[in-house]
């Protein structure tokens, strides 16, 4: 993947982030226009974000690692697969991807280019759950690039569709989709005062879960066939 010049790795973080945004907000405004039911409208809303995830992970992947995540370049940046300059430039890619996701998505749907969110997301257990939600994708993402790697794009994408229901943010765990939410005023939206709180617990999530697996998946010392503690 890192012998791919920089401009096709940008162009695939902001692809990848444009089209799983476009996915996100636009099932959720399409779930919102066909039923008034909101379990059914994140039920939609889940399967569409998780089958994208699925698809752009295995087909960019090879190019740019399919981070899509500012958090996730950032970890990947601690561990040393990418550079400093590299993981800020992935991180302005993602997160102007994201942007044109949700325009584009509005655009499909006769809506304002942008709109900001009125959705009020916010207080202790929001931001908790967004730190478990960052934390179990990226203890998905380690684990998978240490003993699955082939399956990384499945366990992503079936992660993200059980953490939508599994925890109380519905799982954003992503700083550049969050800001990306942030302007549009539907199912998905959340609020732009709400935002601070949000990426701070993802970012703290994904460093909690680089520590974590940073041990578990350390390398074990052996000396004459026995471990040393």
């Amino acid at each position: 993947m890192m012998g791919l010049d920089l401009p096709r790795r940008l162009a695939a973080e902001a692809l990848g982030t444009a089209l799983l945004v476009a996915t996100v907000v636009g099932s959720g405004i399409m779930a919102e226009t066909l039923t008034r039911d909101i379990a059914l409208a994140l039920r939609g809303n889940t399967i569409a974000t998780g089958a994208m995830l699925m698809v752009l992970t295995s087909i960019l992947g090879p190019i740019s690692g399919a981070h899509f995540n500012p958090a996730v370049s950032l970890v990947f940046a601690l561990n040393g697969d990418l550079s400093g300059r590299d993981c800020a430039l992935y991180a302005a890619a993602q997160v102007a991807g994201g942007i044109v996701g949700t325009m584009a998505a509005h655009l499909m749907f006769a809506q304002t280019l942008v709109a900001l969110s009125e959705h009020i997301r916010t207080g202790g257990p929001q931001w908790f759950a967004e730190w478990v939600a960052t934390f179990g994708l990226l203890v998905t993402i380690l684990g998978g690039v240490r003993f699955a790697p082939t399956s990384v794009a499945w366990l992503v994408g079936l992660y993200i569709t059980g953490a939508y229901w599994f925890t109380a943010s519905t799982s954003f765990a992503n700083p550049a989709v969050s800001i990306a939410r942030s302007l549009t005023n539907s199912f998905s939206g959340i609020r732009p005062a709400d935002l601070p709180g949000f990426i701070a617990a993802q970012i703290l999530g994904a460093l909690c879960a680089l520590a974590l697996m940073g041990w578990l998946l350390g390398e074990a010392k052996v000396n004459g066939g026995a471990e040393n503690p």
